[in-house]
């Protein structure tokens, strides 16, 4: 039997969202300084666009696991972080956003220098949002993929 070659993945480009208040980055940016956790962890927002955000973490040793690596929290963490923040860069002036549900893959150790989460809307919509997060290790100017999540966000309006 002749083996057949393997399949190419299909070229994805990521679509183009239109924001729902002009000031969504401002509102982001607010959100994101008010995430005691995130300063805790030390990290930074590093893109607000419609539908992307990126999140960034540099190394530390009091962030890692028993074997030197950044733990998978911190990892998870600014993942859902990102997503979260990338859907609300599409929802009103009014609403905010929560996460639901989601799955992380840790594909390798997390060891680098420095780590960023870039989350990307899949699907808006008025109630579920999907996003992916994906994140990169960095080390003396390489990014290696070690973790990815698919994440549902629930849109709300007024107080949460």
């Amino acid at each position: 039997m002749r083996a057949s070659a393997p399949l190419a993945a299909p070229s994805v480009t990521p679509p183009e969202f239109q924001p729902l208040a002009p000031a969504f980055a401002e509102r982001v940016r607010a959100s994101f300084a008010r995430q005691t956790f995130m300063t805790l962890l030390g990290a930074t927002l590093e893109r607000v666009e419609p539908g992307k955000v990126d999140i960034s973490v540099p190394y530390r040793a009091d962030l890692t696991q028993q074997h030197g690596y950044l733990h998978a929290a911190v990892t998870t963490a600014i993942a859902d972080s990102a997503c979260g923040y990338a859907a609300m860069t599409l929802t009103s002036a009014g609403a905010d956003v929560l996460s639901v549900e989601f799955k992380t893959n840790l594909l390798r150790p997390a060891a680098g220098e420095r780590f960023r989460a870039e989350g990307r809307v899949l699907k808006p919509g008025r109630t579920l949002t999907v996003a992916r997060g994906d994140v990169f290790a960095e080390t003396e100017g390489r990014s290696t993929l070690i973790a990815t999540m698919l994440a549902t966000m629930i849109v709300q309006t007024g107080a949460i």
